[in-house]
């Protein structure tokens, strides 16, 4: 199996006949596997100093790193974390990585709210290059998660200011770097996981990855194929919370990292969520939606109370520890 390519770059303009072509498109990939590539997004010519800056940080010393822990960032839930620091469905996943998120001062109302989250990033002394290539990308994506949810609300016969009036205002915007070391197989052909099986929390997962790939996708047939690099591409796909705004109709597919390229890997993904104090509501839908059983039994529909609350249980069970050290 293939995903589909979308050149998103018409939802950036004013012509109403090219932004619907688009829409189309993502809406047809929502309802088959939730994922697509996504060309035209802004930050094709950022991605290449956001690579080599990254690959400077993991390789600087461990205790450099560490400076820079997620302990040290308190509520923000900002820092670095080493090899087998977060969980997938309770097991240690095999890579490292920088959370980061969108820079917020102290006089930010989502700050001053005490919103966990929510502040400012932490960044390695050693390396103050860092700092501004990461928020130059973190800026191009959110404008071209911005711009998916116009097309998204396109697709599904809304005004294409829907989401953004209701949800993404002040959309809850979290960026990660993440290595996974070259690993053998443990017994001949099955690999250690980078990450294990598992879905997205929120709206919009923007990806950009390196060449050596890894992505893999759970089909609608329950087979697993490869989504591989191309240049220039993001891989977008949708959570759980854009799965439940349309009952089901557009679909959070479940998805892993298995590095079996023998070398280094590294991805940058971006999630674009709503905000954290919204509330997610179905939408009115015209036709009703036959929800598809969840690998993971989850049921969608009974999620309540604000995104934020949510969002905080499933990040607690990725960094238990953490959790009952910041909250």
């Amino acid at each position: 199996m293939s995903l589909p390519v979308v050149d998103i770059a018409p939802l950036f303009g004013t012509d109403a006949a090219a932004r619907a072509v688009v829409a189309d498109q993502i809406g047809a990939a929502c309802r088959r596997d939730g994922f697509f590539y996504v060309t035209g997004h802004g930050g094709e010519a950022l991605f290449p100093t956001l690579e080599a800056e990254s690959e400077r940080f993991f390789a600087l010393p461990i205790a450099n790193r560490m400076a820079i822990a997620m302990a040290h960032g308190g509520p923000a839930w900002r820092g670095f974390f080493p090899v087998g620091g977060e969980l997938t469905s309770g097991r240690p996943d095999l890579k490292q990585g920088l959370y980061l998120g969108e820079e917020l001062g102290e006089g930010d109302r989502r700050v001053l709210a005490g919103w966990p989250m929510h502040g400012a990033n932490q960044w390695p002394a050693a390396q103050p290059s860092l700092r501004p290539v990461v928020l130059a990308w973190i800026d191009a994506m959110t404008r071209a998660g911005h711009a998916l949810m116009e097309g998204v609300a396109l697709s599904l016969g809304l005004p294409d200011r829907y989401f953004h009036d209701r949800y993404t205002a002040d959309p809850t915007i979290l960026f990660r770097i993440f290595h996974y070391p070259a690993t053998p197989p443990s017994d001949g052909n099955d690999y250690a996981f980078g990450v294990g099986e598992h879905t997205d929390y929120g709206l919009l997962t923007l990806l950009a990855q390196d060449a050596n790939g890894g992505l893999q996708i759970k089909g609608r047939d329950g087979v697993w194929f490869d989504a591989p690099p191309i240049p220039g591409a993001l891989v977008v796909n949708i959570g759980d919370m854009l799965d439940r705004l349309t009952q089901g109709l557009y679909r959070s597919a479940p998805h892993r990292v298995a590095n079996t390229s023998g070398r280094d890997r590294m991805s940058w993904p971006l999630f674009f969520d709503p905000a954290f104090d919204a509330v997610v509501e179905p939408l009115p839908l015209a036709a009703e939606v036959r929800r598809e059983a969840r690998w993971d039994e989850a049921d969608l529909d009974a999620i309540s109370g604000p995104y934020g609350d949510y969002l905080l249980g499933k990040v607690g069970k990725v960094f238990p520890g953490l959790k009952a050290r910041v909250l």
